[in-house]
């Protein structure tokens, strides 16, 4: 099989590089071609397909059926054959930037089985670069610094440019740099593509910043190629190469007299043409009045110079000063002939401003006795007007330091009296303030310290509220107590106390006090016989007397308690109960006995009560009752609260129910014949009362005594007494009880009943 190829875009004829061993026998009207070559195809944008070359085979002779396949990188999408003639296109554009060679296979097979009638043969194509890419500056555009007044040729920065063509064919990829915009200042390397500076002495105060366009062109620069741009900024960066200049060589400052220390009294500006710490400067006072009384700082936001007061100006000491003030650079290079500096003449004129009285001091300190009497003058403060003037200073005292109002001050001299006694023991000093003020109300304050002087106006006492105790088996000469005093005053040698029993205690046999030396004493017994039950507590009276001048003395009174000790003397008991107990009898016994008669007790008491409580039968049933049964019960009625303990059947008689039962004590000359009534569950309790009311009302047989009902109690709480006629002195017939419907509505239904009564009677 042969292979023919043209070119794609000049139709020349491929060259044959060698025979194919093995065919020896081949047709002299074709051109015979080996396998296994690589074939150059160049790369191209036309819409139509492109012939690449032709297979043929010595089988192809119209008596076997056969065709040709093509498989491989882009067969049957980039290429194509013809299965009868054998023609090879491109159908696609060749890009050589996406893929430089391809790598086929050819083979002849039958067209009808399908089987290879040749062993199949690979070969190459490889697409030819043309300059079809223009230079790229991939990492533009560019930005760069320089500082300012660089040497020719210093190096700015480098560009790069790529070209996606084939480096190593023609001169499709060789680049060649340029500058299009950015001349005379700058320069590139052609090769390169370093930037560089080209003139001398670029100033960043003349121009800071610059725009430089860079060029880049392939075939070697050459007419034809293909060229892409950038752009470069270029900005200089500062360095100190200039001094600070004052805006002005004289500043004039008018000062009031009265500006505060610290404050600001005038700015000034050196202005320089750096920028950054370059440009910053600091201020001096290099010359001048005395110029330790300004001082100048610099602030660092505005890099102004700030003039402030050291010490305070007096109009009518001194009027106007006049200082030399110098600004300088921070940083300065050598090389630029540093360091820079510029000095300005400051000028200071003082205004004379209404100043407020001066004391004479600050802090005036004073001192008084405690017993000073009133109106007597403590000291004198002064002040003076500091004005040419020299206005009249008066003087008071701000009340808000003295509220109790203890001094006064003359309002013309400042002289300062007492206005009401002082007690040094309360309060030791007095801290005033006075105020001194002029004509136009201009005020000074000063603090006036009093310090109040003791005086020995304050008798000794017991340290503490002593309370001895001693021992019944102590011995004679035991100490009992330790005293000591104290003393309010304040001595300058310190206190000494004397002690003494008043003149009655002398000679008392039963304590004697001595002296320890130390502004301290001990009280001593003089015997062992103290007993509780013969006397449980001593009182006695000890004098204490000071050193002072005139001396001063208090009685105090020592309580001395007699207790019982153990045989360590340890207090156990102070009280006479305890020494009545029995002997050999411990207090924990005796607490126990104690708890046992008060819990016997308890069950004794509850016992009783239980038995008073029992229940007891409403209805008395007794063979012996000498009349109608008496039925007592303690529910005043009208309420729910009786509701429970009421029962209609005790208002009964249970054995007159079925008939009349005359009474046992007297027999009756005359007897009635007995009202029949309901049973239990059906009495008219209002018809019952009322009959057996007008019975016992109308019986001439009835002894001088009530044979009606008696109930004993009217319920708790009630305001009522007894309604019964047994315990009153008078009659029935003198008797009104028209004061029952006085009582409420629980009353109102029996006042009735014994309005009926009455009624009944008087017919």
């Amino acid at each position: 099989m042969l292979l023919q190829s043209k070119s794609l875009q000049t139709g020349s004829t491929a060259l044959l590089h060698g025979l194919a061993e093995g065919q020896r026998t081949l047709s002299r009207a074709k051109r015979g071609w080996v396998w296994n070559q690589m074939f150059v195809l160049e790369e191209f944008s036309g819409p139509d397909p492109i012939l690449v070359g032709r297979l043929h085979t010595d089988l192809d002779v119209g008596s076997t059926p056969i065709k040709y396949v093509l498989a491989g990188e882009g067969a049957g999408t980039i290429f194509a054959i013809n299965e009868n003639t054998g023609d090879i296109h491109a159908m696609k554009r060749l890009d050589r930037e996406e893929k430089a060679e391809y790598t086929l296979t050819a083979q002849v097979i039958n067209r009808d089985t399908d089987q290879p009638l040749e062993p199949p043969s690979e070969f190459i194509i490889k697409v030819q670069d043309i300059n079809d890419n223009p230079p790229q500056f991939v990492e533009g555009p560019y930005r760069a610094s320089v500082p300012e007044m660089s040497q020719v040729g210093t190096s700015v920065t480098r560009v790069t440019a790529t070209d996606a063509d084939d480096p190593v064919y023609g001169n499709s990829a060789k680049l060649v740099y340029s500058i299009l915009e950015g001349q005379p200042y700058f320069s590139i390397d052609p090769n390169t593509a370093i930037i560089k500076i080209a003139l001398h002495g670029m100033d960043r105060e003349m121009r800071e910043e610059y725009l430089v366009v860079i060029q880049a062109k392939d075939m070697g620069g050459h007419m034809g190629g293909l060229s892409g741009t950038t752009t470069v900024t270029v900005t200089l960066t500062d360095v100190n190469d200039n001094p600070p200049k004052f805006s002005k060589s004289l500043y004039e400052f008018v000062i009031p007299e009265d500006l505060g220390i610290g404050k600001q009294g005038g700015k000034v500006k050196a202005n320089d043409r750096d920028i950054g710490d370059n440009a910053k400067s600091t201020y001096n006072i290099i010359d001048g009045d005395e110029k330790d009384i300004f001082e100048i700082t610099t602030d660092a936001q505005t890099q102004e110079g700030i003039l402030q007061l050291k010490k305070p100006l007096d109009f009518e000491t001194k009027k106007s000063y006049t200082l030399k003030v110098e600004a300088a650079n921070i940083r300065f290079d050598p090389n630029n002939g540093g360091p820079f500096k510029d000095t300005a003449t400051v000028k200071i004129a003082v205004e004379d401003s209404d100043e407020p009285p001066v004391f004479s001091k600050p802090t005036f300190v004073l001192q008084v006795d405690e017993n000073a009497p009133i109106n007597k003058v403590i000291g004198t403060v002064t002040a003076r007007d500091p004005d040419v003037t020299g206005s009249l200073v008066r003087y008071f005292i701000d009340r808000h330091t003295d509220l109790e109002r203890q001094f006064n001050i003359n309002v013309d001299d400042g002289e300062i009296t007492l206005a009401k006694p002082l007690d040094r023991e309360t309060d030791l000093w007095h801290n005033i303030t006075v105020t001194a003020t002029e004509v136009r109300n201009q005020i000074s304050r000063a603090i006036v310290a009093i310090r109040v002087l003791d005086i020995n106006d304050n008798a000794p006492e017991f340290a503490t509220e002593y309370e001895a105790f001693l021992c019944e088996n102590g011995k004679p000469g035991q100490v009992i107590q330790t005293v000591s005093a104290v003393d309010k005053d304040d001595p300058i040698q310190g206190h000494y106390f004397e002690y003494r029993l008043i003149p009655e205690m002398l000679n008392n046999p039963n304590f004697t006090i001595k002296n320890n030396g130390d502004n301290s004493i001990s009280v001593l017994a003089k015997h062992d016989t103290f007993r509780r039950q013969k006397q449980e507590m001593y009182f006695l009276p000890i004098i204490v007397t000071d050193n002072g001048n005139p001396p001063m003395s208090s009685t105090n009174t020592l309580t001395i308690r007699v207790c019982g000790c153990s045989r360590e003397g340890i207090v156990q008991s102070c009280n006479v109960e305890a020494y009545v107990l029995p002997i050999g009898l411990s207090m924990g016994a005796l607490i126990a006995i104690l708890a046992c008669i008060v819990l016997l007790l308890v069950i004794v008491v509850l016992f009783v009560t239980l038995r008073r409580h029992k229940n007891k039968p409403l209805i008395i049933k007794d063979d012996e009752d000498v009349r109608e049964n008496i039925i007592r019960y303690d529910d005043e009625g009208g309420g729910e609260e009786d509701t429970e303990a009421f029962d209609i059947a005790t208002l009964q008689n249970p054995d007159g129910i079925n008939g009349y039962l005359p009474r046992k004590d007297i027999k009756p000359d005359l007897q009635f014949m007995p009202r029949q009534s309901g049973g239990p569950n059906g009495v008219d309790v209002d018809e019952f009362i009322n009959v057996r009311l007008h019975e016992a009302d109308n019986d001439p047989t009835a002894p001088p005594y009530d044979s009606i009902q008696i109930y004993g109690y009217e319920g708790r709480g009630s305001i009522a007494g007894s309604l019964s006629s047994l315990e009153t002195a008078s009659s029935d017939s003198d008797q009104n009880y028209d004061y029952l419907r006085e009582w409420g509505p629980r009353f109102r239904r029996l006042g009735e009943l014994y309005s009926v009564g009455e009624s009944d009677k008087e017919t």
